[in-house]
C-alpha cells in the first residue's frame, strides 16, 4: 500500500505538466475538489495541488521542448546523482541531469529503455507528498510497458524491487513492493503489457475515488475523455483511465472492499 513513508524506491512526488495550468487546475478541482496553491513567485508557475490543507500532487507549465501534457511519477532515491548514472548504465536516458531545487531536494527527469518517463526526489525540505491512498489521492502507480519483463529488471537494478504475479482476466499482471519489508505491505505499483499497438508506454498514477462512475462524467462534463469506461476487477476494485482535456492519462479506483476473514 502506498504510504508517506516514502522508503527508497517508492513514489514520493507526482507532478502535471500542462501547456495551461490555469485550465488544469480548474479542471482537476472539479473532477477531484483539488485545490490550487502557488508555490511562489519565483517558481516560474509551478505550485501544488491540495486537499484540506495536504498537498496530493503538483502542477507546472511544459518545461521541455516537444514535452506532451503528462503525469510524471517521481521515485524516492537517497543520491540523485547515482540513480541518474545507473540509469544511463541501464540503457536508459537523463533528459533532465540532476538539479537542486531550492532547498526542497534535488531531482532528475529519466526514460527508462523502453520509452517511459519518470523522475527520481533526493528529499531535502520536502520529503515528499503530504496525503496518499486516501479519497482523491495518489493510491497506485503503473507502469504500461511493451516488455514487462525488461522494464521489471531495469527498475530492479536502479531500486531494488520486488515482483509478484497476479493473475487478473486476460493477463499477468506484475505488483510492484520496495526492497524491504512485508512484500505486501510495501506494495505500490504494479506492471502490465500495451493493450494494444495504439497505446504508449507510461507510468500511469491512479487516484482513489468514492464514486468511480461519478468522476468519469466529472471528467467528461469538464473537458475530459475516457481511454477505458469504468468496469469492475474482482477482488481489486471499479478502475477506469481517463485523460483531461490536454491528453495526460490517469486512472482511478473505487478499491474493493476487504475480503471477510
Amino acid at each position: 500500500m502506498l504510504s508517506t513513508d516514502f522508503v527508497t524506491g517508492a513514489p514520493n512526488w507526482l507532478d502535471l505538466g500542462s501547456p495551461d495550468t490555469a485550465a488544469s487546475a480548474g479542471f482537476y478541482g472539479t473532477v477531484f475538489g483539488w485545490d490550487f496553491q502557488s508555490a511562489g513567485p519565483d517558481a516560474g508557475g509551478y505550485g501544488f495541488f491540495q486537499q484540506d490543507g495536504k498537498t496530493v500532487a503538483a502542477l507546472g507549465p511544459l518545461t521541455e521542448e516537444g514535452a506532451a501534457p503528462a503525469w510524471t511519477v517521481y521515485f524516492r532515491t537517497p543520491d540523485a546523482d547515482a540513480t541518474a548514472k545507473a540509469v544511463e548504465q541501464g540503457g536508459g536516458t537523463v533528459r533532465v541531469q540532476p538539479f537542486d531545487v531550492m532547498d526542497a531536494g534535488r531531482m532528475a527527469c529519466l526514460t527508462d529503455p523502453g520509452g517511459a518517463e519518470f523522475a527520481v526526489w533526493q528529499p531535502a525540505a520536502v520529503r515528499g507528498l503530504e496525503k496518499t491512498s486516501d479519497t482523491h489521492s495518489l493510491c497506485w502507480a503503473e507502469l504500461h510497458t511493451e516488455d514487462p519483463d525488461a522494464a521489471l529488471a531495469f527498475y530492479h537494478s536502479l531500486f531494488g524491487w520486488r515482483r509478484e504475479e497476479l493473475a487478473v482476466p486476460g493477463m499477468t499482471y506484475q505488483v510492484l513492493s520496495t526492497a524491504d519489508g512485508d512484500q505486501q505491505e510495501a506494495s505500490f505499483g504494479g506492471v502490465t503489457p500495451l493493450r494494444d499497438d495504439t497505446e504508449d508506454t507510461r507510468w500511469v498514477p491512479y487516484f482513489a475515488v468514492e464514486d468511480a462512475d461519478a468522476v468519469v462524467t466529472r471528467t467528461q462534463e469538464g473537458g475530459g475523455s475516457v481511454l477505458v469506461p469504468a468496469a469492475d476487477v474482482p477482488n481489486i476494485g471499479r478502475i477506469a483511465w481517463l485523460a483531461d482535456p490536454f491528453g495526460a492519462p490517469f486512472a482511478i479506483i473505487k478499491p474493493a472492499p476487504p475480503a471477510s476473514s
